[in-house]
């Protein structure tokens, strides 16, 4: 498959390792002159969104007429600029970005797993649960899919209003690693009884 992941930052190269790894194409869309995020988007035929939070507006109005009918990976953590969750409640970044983008089929996944341990979906030899939040079942159904090939566990989280929690599990994720000094050598799996 021909993926385009939208930021060349920790998170977006780790996921591009693991799909590489995994045999798909990888390109970046970034500030470069040569890949900006509009012309690797519309290569694309899956989109990943792994950029700040604070820019997912700007990538909107860039993409927003090269990914319809596509499925676009929100991997973002909703934080302001003190590090604290933005949103959350009512809403969801990940609802806000089909808003924005109304004819994609926008997936939540990645967003509870530190980038180090984005490649392989393991730490150590302990796979990860890739919680995936989405409303169009088949774009759901690829996500998990990709996450498994990385190396993940998928967890199917039900419809995109999921991502309300999910947000907040990635910021507790963040608080645990470098609040509590935990580091970021941990993560999430759901087990199963």
């Amino acid at each position: 498959m021909k993926i385009a992941i939208i930021g060349k930052g920790h998170v977006g190269s780790a996921l591009g390792a693991g799909l590489t790894r995994a045999g798909h194409d990888v390109k970046y869309g970034h500030r470069a002159p040569n890949a900006r995020p509009h012309k690797v988007a519309e290569w694309g035929e899956l989109v990943i969104i792994a950029v700040p939070y604070n820019q997912l507006g700007n990538v909107t109005i860039e993409l927003k007429d090269v990914v319809d009918d596509k499925i676009v990976i929100d991997v973002t953590n909703c934080l302001d600029p003190h590090g604290e969750l933005a949103i959350g409640f009512s809403t969801s970044g990940a609802e806000q970005l089909q808003k924005a983008l109304p004819l994609a089929k926008v997936v939540k996944a990645f967003n509870t797993v530190f980038a180090q341990n984005q490649s392989t979906g393991c730490i150590g030899e302990t796979r990860l649960s890739a919680f995936v939040a989405g409303d169009d079942v088949d774009a759901k159904q690829s996500v998990m899919s990709l996450a498994t090939e990385i190396g993940f566990e998928p967890v199917d989280c039900g419809p995109l209003t999921s991502a309300r929690f999910l947000e907040p599990m990635g910021m507790q994720l963040i608080q645990l690693g470098y609040g509590m000094q935990m580091g970021p050598s941990i993560g999430y799996r759901l087990i199963r009884g």
